[in-house]
């Protein structure tokens, strides 16, 4: 991974001041009580609590860790997500190829200096593709949590979704350590399957020349108990903590920037490809 000097003090980065002009109120998103889509939303996270074990994480993690799915730009993949809406978003119901545009736009307003930040925002939804090549929605979208050890209170319909879940009911992953040690570190963590590991491990294995925080983002952007929630954090270390701040960071555009005002793809697909060149340029592995 390439160095890059952020300028500043991370812990300072995080500003919850800063707020966006997207005509709904920030109390209105992430509804999870009675949004209109709340029936779709509810299945996909019930299904998800019921199948996500160790073991089949372990099995994706094989799968999919070397990046034998086929080859394509970054722009090519971008453009398959016009294809995709997230069934676990109580938010929006329009192509993850805007929200993707949304982000990224809200962070280049907000971060002029910092180019490979834009770029994680277009970036991040990135490994939503897997639903366009037969993995279901509840093993690519939505909140992650850790398997292998209890499921904390801040985990979305925790009280409700798990209950058929093998992992729950195995005394080696039902207590509040679970497999992990204290502080073990959130990347010795075996996270609930989905596109954020998936698009981390593409990062990698393409040697993406974007900062160690723009890889942390990607892989634990969905990460809400954790970032917004505050659960899991007997599982965390130093290197966690110094990057929670970014993570909030950009947890406000991938948020806040969500809005049926839709961006216009070709108008800003230029500006977007040079940091794509930049970056990560040419026929990736995926």
């Amino acid at each position: 991974m390439k160095v890059v000097n952020l300028g500043g003090d991370p812990s300072e980065i995080y500003r919850p001041d800063v707020h966006f002009e997207s005509g709904k109120p920030k109390d209105d998103y992430r509804n999870f009580k009675d949004s209109p889509l709340m029936e779709r939303v509810y299945n996909t996270y019930l299904q998800m609590h019921t199948n996500q074990t160790v073991d089949f994480v372990q099995k994706k993690h094989e799968e999919y860790g070397g990046c034998r799915l086929r080859q394509m730009t970054v722009m090519e993949a971008l453009d398959l997500l016009d294809n995709v809406v997230d069934e676990s978003d109580p938010d929006v119901d329009f192509p993850n190829s805007y929200h993707a545009y949304q982000t990224a736009e809200g962070i280049r307003k907000a971060h002029p200096d910092k180019d490979w930040f834009h770029l994680v925002g277009l970036l991040h939804d990135m490994g939503k593709i897997l639903a366009l090549v037969g993995e279901p929605q509840w093993a690519v979208v939505g909140d992650t949590f850790p398997v292998g050890c209890q499921v904390q209170g801040s985990v979305v319909f925790h009280d409700s979704t798990f209950h058929d879940n093998p992992d729950v009911k195995n005394p080696l992953y039902n207590t509040k350590y679970g497999m992990y040690q204290p502080n073990c570190g959130l990347e010795n963590v075996l996270m609930s399957w989905g596109h954020d590991e998936y698009m981390y491990k593409v990062m990698k294995y393409n040697k993406f020349t974007l900062p160690q925080e723009a890889f942390y983002m990607i892989r634990f952007h969905s990460f809400y108990p954790w970032h917004t929630g505050g659960d899991y954090m007997h599982l965390c270390n130093e290197e966690d903590l110094r990057m929670l701040p970014w993570i909030k960071e950009f947890n406000k555009f991938d948020l806040y920037t969500k809005s049926e005002d839709l961006p216009d793809p070709q108008e800003l697909k230029p500006y977007y490809q040079g940091l794509i060149d930049k970056y990560c340029p040419g026929q990736l592995s995926w």
